[in-house]
């Protein structure tokens, strides 16, 4: 059944144009794309299919989006960022084939009393986010204690970059010198980049690059638009309009009235809202396209519609608008919503039936 009702198009030739990109900033490096998280609200299984023969491994936060990804047939070896949180993950890894991160040292109590068969793993050293990670001083010392242990095969290592986003803040650097400096008489692959130290930062271009942000058409440096990378939106979030009126001057429009008509004029309602996962928190400089024609979003956003201005706008009931997109970039999206790209694309919820496609 073909009902009018809010969608997102996901482009996937636009996916792989972003791919050539990372390959093009780190053409030496190998490719862990990042589908957490859904692949940021593009549909995990859909999108990791399509990477599956252009990049050389997943990476996922928790081990039920991997099991999940095996369960739908993907075969592309799996990375478990937060790594196990009990001694059952280690035995799904196993089970499932995914690779746990390790990072606590309680984990390696876990490690001890494992007997199944010998998983490859990474090690996750803390460099300067003080999230997640062993201590990278003890870098040599915490690798000596997995090297040994007989459930593990190959073992990898990474970081992770706090400020990469800034391209004027030292602590990238000085992250970047320490995690070297620590691995460096460790015969272990290692990985540094997000997306951000993929386009700003050769220096964190190591044996794996994790790009995530870029691979979906968003900008991960503040200052700098997907178009200054020629990286191109994936995702394209489109709704349609279900009635037009026009209102008096003066009219209040939506919640709280806070929106004032300047004079007699016409307005849309657009069906899709924040129990879709569009912004409530958009400002006045909110804009949404109609017929290639962009128009200010008015009032406050509801659950389940906005209302937009319609003047000087060709539109009908039934018009699909569009949200974001290559024409309304979402990084301006999501600066008129005080907010990143990430909690945009993270947030479109269920609700929005996701359109997949790509050229023959």
């Amino acid at each position: 059944m073909d009902t009018r009702t809010a969608y997102a198009e996901i482009n996937l030739d636009a996916l792989h144009h972003n791919v050539n990109v990372v390959k093009k900033f780190s053409p030496h490096s190998k490719i862990m794309a990042v589908v957490k998280s859904m692949a940021y609200g593009h549909g995990a299984i859909e999108i990791a299919s399509s990477l599956k023969e252009n990049v050389d491994m997943l990476a996922v936060a928790r081990i039920g989006e991997g099991v999940n990804l095996r369960k739908a047939g993907i075969q592309t070896p799996i990375v478990i960022l937060e790594g196990p949180s009990c001694m059952q993950d280690l035995e799904i890894a196993s089970e499932m084939n995914l690779q746990p991160t390790f990072h606590d040292s309680s984990q390696i109590l876990w490690i001890n009393n494992y007997k199944n068969k010998p998983i490859d793993c990474w090690i996750k050293f803390d460099s300067g986010m003080n999230r997640l990670g062993f201590e990278v001083k003890k870098a040599e010392e915490i690798y000596r204690q997995f090297q040994s242990k007989h459930s593990i095969n190959e073992i990898r290592l990474m970081t992770h970059l706090s400020c990469a986003d800034d391209i004027n803040d030292e602590l990238t650097n000085q992250q970047i010198k320490l995690f070297h400096s620590m691995v460096k008489n460790i015969e272990a692959d290692t990985s540094i980049a997000n997306s951000a130290g993929i386009l700003a930062w050769p220096e964190s271009h190591v044996d794996w690059v994790r790009p995530g942000l870029m691979l979906y058409g968003a900008s991960p440096i503040i200052g700098k638009s997907a178009k200054d990378f020629d990286l191109k939106p994936v995702m394209t979030l489109r709704a349609p309009l279900i009635a037009i009126k026009k209102i008096n001057k003066d009219a209040r429009v939506g919640y709280g009235g806070t929106w004032i008509a300047p004079e007699e004029m016409l307005i849309g309602i657009v069906s899709i809202g924040y129990g879709d996962g569009y912004p409530r928190h958009i400002n006045d400089e909110g804009r949404v396209l109609v017929n290639d024609t962009a128009t200010s979003i008015i009032g406050r956003v509801s659950m389940d519609m906005i209302a937009i201005d319609l003047r000087g706008v060709e539109a009908q009931v039934g018009d699909f608008t569009t949200l974001w997109g290559e024409k309304i970039p979402i990084d301006q999206v999501a600066k008129s919503a005080n907010t990143i790209p990430y909690t945009l694309l993270c947030n479109v919820t269920t609700r929005i039936k996701r359109k997949y496609k790509s050229s023959p």
